[in-house]
């Protein structure tokens, strides 16, 4: 660091009783809320503290493990989702109704898959594959970046798509509606939609360790307010009820957050993977309709909601979902991203063996994305060209048709439906300003 770092700039705000108060606790001052440190985050999304406060923020909530506190998690990613670009809602909603996905008990709202990082596996780009091979069924908005803990990040492997890449830095806030316009997936490259995480890059490169900011930014999606369903992966167990608390903190109401039983950050497809899940309810509270959104986005109104979201956790495994287990060995990524995005082409375009084990842990982790949005609860399937309508009723684990997600996973990639989605994606993208 340099002797500016060290120096308050004019705009800038010292936190140095907040820190104090986190580095020497005593008994005759209040605990640090929550709230407090939500507020530290705003002002570094402003610029307005220094980089030596902001080391020390992110150091001192570290050692001081309240950077695993679900409402420190929930309301510092809320204060990360203020300070980013948005679209007009309104235009936005407009644009999702239009493309009419409701089915079942998904709404038509936006989904998204995303893991914490840092399990040290480097398995495959599991949930940018995965996000794209939904969407055929449901609108996405994966929300992703550059490699951070691993050689191949969801950006870095979209950006390899050869002969034509999707044009991610062209997507922005004032033209996502544009995209959902032409196609149901959509990827959101963070730097476009956080600016005010410019300020805190240096830091975090600087401190060369995992931070808040590695658990917050599964929780960011600048979409969240047209969010309706998520699947979030977490690097080890611990994590998993943190997250859901921290979920509910947000009022999401349909999530399903994992952590395989290896300490890996999305479904296993080796063995155990432990699943904290939120489920809508009837509400007690709902006295009937009151002119409310039922696209499955955030309603505006002050009535109480139809549903209310309730956590239950469980245990699923490779056979819940029809599928062999496959050693983790057989997944590992550990390839540069042109490589990652061969095998990705090559799983849209159905050249792999129904068995391979790739195709085998994408396919469960596309299933459960599809289970959590509430797709698989319609009786009847009309997917399109291939599909025989046969939908698979049987229930596993959480009372939910995991094998009928992998019925729907297969159809998307076997029809060229999720491909197709891809190739709209990569062509608006590309024609974008």
């Amino acid at each position: 660091m340099t002797v500016q770092d060290f120096e308050v700039k004019p705009n800038q705000v010292s936190i140095a009783p907040l820190l104090q108060r986190l580095a020497y606790p005593a008994e005759s001052l209040p605990p640090v809320e929550a709230s407090e440190i939500a507020a530290a985050f705003a002002l570094i999304f402003e610029d307005r503290l220094s980089a030596v406060q902001t080391a020390a923020l992110l150091t001192l909530l570290h050692s001081t493990q309240r950077d695993k506190d679900p409402q420190v998690i929930a309301q510092c990613s809320q204060r990360m989702r203020d300070a980013a670009l948005k679209p007009d809602l309104r235009i936005l909603k407009k644009t999702l109704r239009a493309r009419g996905k409701k089915e079942g008990k998904y709404g038509g709202g936006i989904c998204d898959i995303v893991g914490t990082g840092g399990d040290s596996h480097s398995t495959f780009n599991i949930s940018t594959t995965s996000s794209i091979i939904a969407s055929p069924l449901i609108l996405m908005a994966k929300h992703g970046n550059r490699a951070q803990t691993s050689m191949s990040g969801s950006a870095d492997v979209l950006n390899a798509i050869v002969p034509t890449p999707p044009n991610l830095t062209a997507i922005s806030a004032s033209n996502i509606a544009d995209v959902y316009g032409a196609t149901n997936y959509a990827f959101l490259y963070a730097p476009n939609f956080h600016p005010g995480m410019g300020y805190a890059s240096p830091v975090r490169r600087g401190l060369g360790l995992r931070t808040i900011f590695n658990l917050m930014g599964p929780l960011a999606n600048p979409l969240d307010a047209a969010l309706e369903a998520r699947v979030v992966g977490v690097a080890y167990k611990s994590l998993g009820p943190v997250f859901a608390e921290a979920l509910l903190e947000n009022g999401c109401k349909k999530a399903l957050v994992v952590c395989g039983a290896e300490d890996l950050d999305e479904i296993s497809c080796a063995g155990p993977t432990n699943c904290w899940r939120l489920t809508e309810y009837p509400n007690p509270e709902y006295k009937g309709p009151t002119g409310e959104d039922n696209d499955g986005c955030t309603s505006d109104d002050d009535a109480p909601p139809r549903t209310v979201p309730r956590l239950e956790s469980f245990t699923l495994v490779p056979s819940d979902f029809g599928l062999q287990a496959h050693p983790l060995s057989a997944v590992h990524g550990r390839k540069l991203p042109g490589e990652n995005a061969a095998k990705l082409m090559s799983i849209l375009r159905n050249e792999l063996p129904r068995d391979d084990p790739i195709l085998t842990f994408v396919l469960m982790n596309v299933a459960a994305l599809l289970v959590i949005s509430g797709i698989c609860e319609s009786d009847t399937s009309n997917m399109g060209p291939g599909d025989d309508g046969k939908v698979i009723t049987e229930r596993g684990p959480g009372g939910a048709r995991w094998k009928e997600g992998v019925r729907r996973a297969r159809w998307c990639i076997e029809s060229g439906a999720s491909l197709g989605c891809l190739e709209k994606f990569i062509e608006v993208s590309n024609k974008l300003q």
